[in-house]
This record gives C-alpha cells, structure tokens and sequence, in this order.
C-alpha cells in the first residue's frame, strides 16, 4: 500500500510540475514589455476622465464659472494635471508641465474663438505637438473641405486631445474632449471622453454631463465642425516623455 501511495505521489507531483511549467510558459508568452512614460502618462489622464465619470454617476454639474471643472476646457485641464507632476519633457526635463489654454477670441482673426490653442513651446513646459489641423478653406467647395475634415479626423489616437470650433447638436461654441481609442477604420468613427458637450441650463446656470468612450460617426463631427470660419486641432503628446525625477 505504501509503494502505491508512493507511485501516485510521483504521478500528482510531475502532473503539478507540468501544471506549472504550462502556467509560466504562457506568462512569458503573454507578458508585455513596461509601458513607457508616455503611454503612462496617457493612462493616467483618461484615468482621471474615467474617475470622473464613475464620481458623477451620470448626475449633472455645474458648469457655469470660470473655476467649475466641468466646463469642457477645465475638465481636459483637470485630467491632465493629474498626471503632469509625474512627468517632464525628455528635452527639458527641469520645466514642469503645462497644458496651453485656447487662443484669446481677440487673437482669432480669420476663424472664430475655439479651434486651437496657444501657441507655446516645449521649452515653457507644454508636452503636445500638433499632430493634425483642419481649417475651412473658402476657396474650395465644402464637398472638398468635408473630404479634407474626414481625413483630419481619421487620424486621431488613443490620449489625443482635441479643440474645436463646432456647431452641434447639444451647442454652438468652442468645445475641448480627450479621444479614449484610436480612430475604428471598421466603424468609421471616434471614442472619446468629454465634459459639459451634453447639459442643461438650470435658472441661468449652466449644467454639464460627464461622458466616457462616448462614440460617434465621424460624419457627425465633420457636420459640426466643417463650416465657414470653423476648424479644429488634434493634440499629441511628444514621444520624449519621462518620469519626473
């Protein structure tokens, strides 16, 4: 009795080690390489964005003041800054982060206030480029500026920060959101994540709605911002991203 408790000892140990040899060969399989400061960082802002959502619970806020975090700028600011500290520029590593606010409406001359932001440099501490633009072009027909503003937006990235100048559904005016996928080719159409796009006014206070891996066609941003004096700009953040120090 006891050489066969023996013998099925041995058989249940090799069965373990072969269990386990499985389990790490298929973890090394599967293992991804570390992620680099730049994808990080890029977690970290829609991290925030998805707090956010979860924290709202689908439930108004105000978004009237200059100081209230869900007005659509403030919110891409909010969310940004959650994750700036953690980071600095791999060309000026000493220069804290900082995100550009819009161009000032006095300084928009041939299109109307909302469609890009400041013009600062990497060496002041702003960490995005511009990675693609779209201006209405009056000398063309808006068949060629809507092809064009398709093409603009099919290139747009998981991180990406987007303006624009926009005519919608829910509002006219300036409007800034955070893409949360790459554009789908499949679907032909944008994941992003935004605040105060959709809202209420309430007694003359304006109210806005948290949105996360909101999606649309892009026929639908293209309507809104593929007009007369219009455009839009999407925002990437450099490739030299480091950890602070």
């Amino acid at each position: 009795m006891a050489v066969l408790n023996g013998r099925r000892f041995g058989v249940l140990l090799a069965a373990a080690l072969a269990l386990l040899m499985l389990a790490c060969a298929s973890a090394e399989e599967t293992e991804t390489p570390d992620k680099t400061p730049r994808e990080r960082m890029i977690d970290e802002i829609l991290e925030a964005a998805h707090n956010q959502y979860v924290t709202t619970g689908g439930r108004l806020r105000r978004a009237q003041y200059s100081g209230d975090i869900y007005i659509c700028k403030n919110f891409t600011v909010y969310c940004f800054r959650q994750a700036a500290d953690h980071y600095r520029i791999g060309a000026y590593p000493d220069v804290r982060l900082s995100i550009p606010d819009n161009l000032p409406a006095k300084e928009c001359t041939d299109y109307l206030y909302g469609y890009k932001w400041k013009d600062v440099g990497a060496e002041d501490g702003n960490p995005f480029y511009e990675a693609a633009a779209f201006r209405y072009d009056p000398s063309l027909s808006k068949k060629e500026n809507q092809a064009l503003a398709r093409e603009f937006l099919r290139q747009a990235k998981r991180g990406d920060y987007f303006q624009m100048r926009a005519n919608y559904y829910w509002g006219v005016g300036a409007h800034s959101m955070i893409f949360t996928e790459d554009y789908d080719p499949e679907t032909d159409t944008v994941t992003w994540c935004d605040s105060n796009m959709r809202g209420e006014n309430r007694n003359g206070i304006r109210y806005g709605l948290v949105q996360w891996n909101a999606n649309k066609d892009i026929d639908w941003f293209v309507d809104a911002f593929c007009r007369k004096r219009y455009g839009a700009t999407i925002y990437r953040l450099r490739d030299d991203m480091i950890d602070a120090l």
